[in-house]
């Protein structure tokens, strides 16, 4: 089944994402790799694709996972948590109907 995760980051965590980004990025490789990947990106602060140093406010991840319980173990591990990013991190079941 596909899972929505939903993170919130705290503010001024452009520091704290750059820092993480590469180990972020390697487990998001890894979930595409295994084919269980449909979407992820970051939401910019501000309506430009480059926000700068206006930075992000949280990040999308939609992926297939076998259960709710294995998409929050992988939503817990990521290397943006741990680095104090997010503030909150909701993951819920997600039905595509389009396209």
């Amino acid at each position: 089944m596909l899972y929505a995760i939903m993170s919130t980051d705290v503010k001024n965590s452009l520091p704290k994402r750059i820092q993480a980004r590469p180990d972020h990025l390697a487990r998001l490789d890894a979930l595409k790799n295994q084919g269980h990947l449909v979407i992820a990106g970051p939401h910019p602060n501000i309506d430009s694709n480059d926000p700068g140093e206006a930075g992000f406010s949280g990040s999308l991840v939609i992926a297939e996972f076998s259960n709710l319980q294995e998409a929050q173990d992988w939503a817990n591990a990521d290397p943006y948590l741990k680095a104090g990013v997010y503030d909150s991190v909701i993951v819920k079941p997600f039905k595509k109907v389009l396209p």
